[in-house]
Formats: structure tokens, C-alpha cells, sequence
């Protein structure tokens, strides 16, 4: 795309910074996610504690999900709420279109991140959320990130997307 298009000035620009409300690792696969107020984001790696973090996960190194798809997600089942712990998320973000920031870069706090396709909800959905867990998740399950420059997440670091130069 050229830099310099309409719509490439619209994809940079954001209404605010979102917000970190709520970080999760999980131990071990099936296990439940802890909550934390804070967790060590280590580069080419992923969460400290957290059973996905590897050297060879290189696109699913953190999970995010923004809040305001948990609500649609409540609604679209009939319950009243959807956690976060729920949907096997590692960070849960407010105020900012998570979708806009696949394949760019954004730090949140001082951990720099970069955005590396969607999270797909798996078949877990149906034991966790009930029937038509899968599909009420389809299209709301955030994205996948890699850390590019680690550092300590904390709950209440902004998500701040970075500006694309060059190319």
C-alpha cells in the first residue's frame, strides 16, 4: 500500500490509546488461567509462566482480546457476562480496535509488540461457554502477537499503536 494513500493515513490513526484491563497465563495445557496483576513479556518467547511461551511459537506468543467483544460475545449467547478467564486470553484490552493492529506494531506499556494474525476460537469454546461457544466467538477472538522487545506488563499500561514508516 502507498504510504502516502487516503486510506493508508486512516489505518494509522486512532481515536485513543486502549488500556490493559486483565492479564492470564495458564501453567500448563487444560489448566486454569491464573489472573495477575502483572507478568514479565519476555522477546521471541512470550508470558513468563505461561505454558505457550517457546522459541518455536513464534506467532502465538501473547493472546489479546478486547473487552467490548466479550460483551458482544455475552449478548450473542444470552448470558449476562463472558470472563476473560473464559476465552484462554493472555491480555484483555479496552478502547482500541484490536483488528486495526494485525501485522503492525504497538507497545503497551514498555513491551513492544507486533501483531501477527487473528485467535481463532478452538473447540474449547463449547466446554467453557456452552453450546454455540465456537461460533459466538468466530470473528471476536482478538488476535495473536509476537514480543519484539519484552519488559513487565502491568494492568492499567496503554496499548499505543506505533506510527508505520518507511517502506
Amino acid at each position: 500500500m502507498n504510504p502516502d494513500s487516503e486510506l493508508a493515513k486512516l489505518m494509522v490513526r486512532f481515536p485513543r490509546a486502549g488500556t490493559l484491563e486483565w492479564i492470564g497465563i495458564r501453567a500448563a495445557r487444560r489448566e486454569p488461567v491464573a489472573a495477575l496483576d502483572q507478568v514479565e513479556a519476555i522477546a521471541g518467547y512470550g508470558l513468563a509462566g505461561d505454558h505457550y511461551a517457546s522459541k518455536s511459537n513464534g506467532k502465538r506468543q501473547v493472546t489479546l482480546i478486547q473487552s467490548e467483544h466479550l460483551e458482544a460475545v455475552a449478548k450473542i449467547l444470552g448470558k449476562s457476562e463472558v470472563r476473560a478467564d473464559g476465552v484462554r486470553r493472555n491480555l484483555l484490552v479496552s478502547g482500541i480496535n484490536l483488528f486495526a493492529l494485525r501485522n503492525r506494531q504497538f507497545r503497551i506499556g514498555s513491551v513492544l509488540l507486533e501483531g501477527s494474525g487473528p485467535c481463532e476460537p478452538c473447540s474449547r469454546m463449547e466446554e467453557v461457554l456452552g453450546v454455540g461457544g465456537y461460533n459466538a466467538m468466530r470473528g471476536h477472538g482478538g488476535i495473536t502477537a509476537r514480543i519484539l522487545e519484552g519488559g513487565v506488563l502491568a494492568v492499567g499500561d496503554f496499548l499505543k499503536p506505533l506510527e508505520i514508516t518507511g517502506k
